[in-house]
């Protein structure tokens, strides 16, 4: 019976009637996500321009809603996984993305990484088998050449080129170290983003610069680098920052590269996404 209706619902689309067309849509709309596949088949076996428009409109509306929900499970979620908001963020621009390959892939990363710690390496030194893991044997490294594409800001298509920006690979780099429970954070600097080794709260040994293959700097040098950008420096530059603050961050570069780039459509629904988080 739901299918006879969904066909005979999806059948109208086309219908030169703003009223009726609004009406089959909210009475699709209602129906959720099942409804994508029947839509999907539609589109596909169709040659009229303007049923497929409709269609993807809509497929498109339901899709944007499901992240909206999922985000907001995440913002509720109590010790949440900064892996799990990154693929939410993917999900807007690639909806089928397969999310068990980008946490198989990480789980790899991370055993791989295990494969070579001890109880007695020191944090240079677990750094360093990191650094090994992650830039040499896996080859991530930061995108120079566009560093402003929205690309670099998707967590699946930075694992498949094995380029990305600072908050995607910081990312990717936190993760294996959250499994492995070695106490790596992201730090919010103005223009960048920067992780921290800090055994104790507020008390950093280093910091590494993820977008330079992992190296080690100390606190003079974001002194100096704040400096550059004529902005006084203030205590969160330099601590952790929360795993919410991570994500509306990686947002908020997609919104920028967007705007760049004149996708205002998708600078609006990004800027639906940051809202959710504030």
């Amino acid at each position: 019976m739901i299918e006879k209706e969904l066909k005979a619902l999806i059948s109208l689309l086309d219908d030169p009637d703003d009223n009726i067309y609004n009406e089959v849509k909210s009475k699709l709309i209602s129906y959720g996500d099942d409804v994508i596949p029947h839509l999907e088949n539609a589109w596909e076996t169709s040659f009229n321009q303007l049923l497929q428009e409709r269609i993807e409109n809509i497929i498109h509306f339901l899709q944007f809603n499901s992240i909206k929900k999922a985000l907001e499970n995440w913002k509720n979620t109590p010790n949440k996984k900064l892996l799990d908001g990154a693929i939410i963020i993917a999900k807007y621009q690639y909806p089928d993305l397969n999310e068990n390959l980008i946490n198989e892939y990480i789980s790899r990363l991370t055993q791989e990484t295990w494969l070579e710690l001890n109880d007695n390496l020191t944090a240079l030194e677990k750094v360093k088998v990191l650094n090994k893991i992650i830039f040499e044997i896996h080859d991530f490294t930061g995108n120079t050449k566009s560093i402003n594409s929205p690309q670099n800001s998707y967590i699946n298509n930075v694992i498949e080129t094995k380029k990305g920006n600072p908050i995607t690979l910081g990312i990717i780099y936190l993760s294996v170290c959250e499994k492995l429970g070695i106490p790596v954070y992201g730090v919010n600097v103005p223009a960048h983003f920067i992780l921290a080794f800090s055994e104790k709260p507020n008390d950093v040994l280093f910091y590494l610069n993820v977008f330079n293959k992992g190296s080690v700097f100390f606190k003079p040098d974001i002194d100096k680098f704040l400096e550059q950008l004529k902005t006084e420096p203030k205590k969160e530059f330099y601590i952790p920052c929360s795993t919410n603050t991570i994500i509306k961050r990686l947002i908020q570069h997609l919104i920028y590269t967007y705007d760049n780039l004149g996708y205002l459509d998708k600078k609006e629904e990004l800027t639906e996404l940051l809202n959710i988080l504030e």
